[in-house]
């Protein structure tokens, strides 16, 4: 039986193994005779099969040379996850949410999506029960990789359709946009991305608020669109410019430090 690559986690285990007895010099009879278990299951373990070897023995087979097994969950979902819990986030998102009712949108946040990737979360997903327009809207406080950041949001946008049925939506056109966090550090780190971000945001502020006042003069829905928003802003035109645009004015906070301060106060 030859190993197969739907249990890479057993194939993974058996080359380790592998590669730490054979740099010991240790034969598998040798190993087996170290660790107390048996010859057959470690010749199973490493040819990543089945061995019925529990995570004790794994324990004992480590020890038998020297070393440890060490696991780690590999979702890069969760890194996400783990941001939207921040205050800053929450309170963008609440912004984000609460200005898009205003405009007559239904709105829901934190939407759970699944695909192979791992679970998914949308930050806010709108939509405008007149045109059937779909909105979906990813907010960064940072821009840490700004390809990711543009992969996670096509993703997004191909399974909002199935999400917003959950809550009895039927959309006849699915948009996204990024909205940033209006601070300095941000400006960079997209002045840094420039030819990326004009490429796959072709709208800006501008038409993206014009899309969502009147989603309807938009039948086919609205490419990626990328703005910039303050949380704390009471303006009527709440989507800002970015350097794409060529934007001179300072933005409204240094960092995210500086948000942070500002919004907890």
């Amino acid at each position: 039986m030859s190993r197969s690559t739907d249990h890479s986690l057993a194939i993974s285990v058996g080359d380790q193994v592998i590669g730490a007895r054979t740099s010991l010099g240790f034969s598998q009879r040798e190993l087996s005779r170290r660790s107390g278990l048996s010859q057959s299951a470690m010749s199973r373990l490493e040819r990543g099969l089945h061995s019925g070897l529990d995570l004790d023995d794994l324990q004992r087979l480590a020890a038998a040379m020297g070393g440890r097994f060490r696991f780690q969950l590999d979702a890069p979902f969760l890194a996400d996850r783990s941001i939207q819990r921040d205050r800053v986030h929450g309170r963008c998102i609440g912004y984000a949410a609460r200005r898009l009712r205003g405009d007559g949108w239904v709105v829901a946040s934190e939407v759970e999506i699944t695909g192979s990737a791992g679970p998914g979360w949308i930050d806010v997903l709108g939509w405008d029960p007149l045109s059937r327009a779909l909105l979906v809207i990813e907010i960064k406080t940072e821009i840490i990789d700004f390809g990711r950041i543009q992969r996670t949001l096509g993703w997004y946008q191909s399974r909002a359709g199935d999400a917003a049925r959950h809550f009895g939506w039927s959309a006849r056109t699915v948009s996204s946009a990024l909205l940033l966090l209006d601070s300095r550090a941000v400006a960079d780190r997209l002045r840094d991305n420039r030819d990326l971000a004009r490429l796959a945001f072709p709208e800006r502020a501008r038409e993206l608020e014009g899309f969502i006042r009147d989603p309807a003069r938009r039948k086919a829905g609205l490419p990626q669109g990328l703005a910039m928003i303050d949380p704390l802003s009471r303006k009527t035109a709440w989507l800002r410019s970015s350097v794409l645009d060529g934007r001179r004015s300072a933005p409204a906070y240094l960092d995210y430090a500086d948000a942070a301060r500002r919004l907890g106060r």
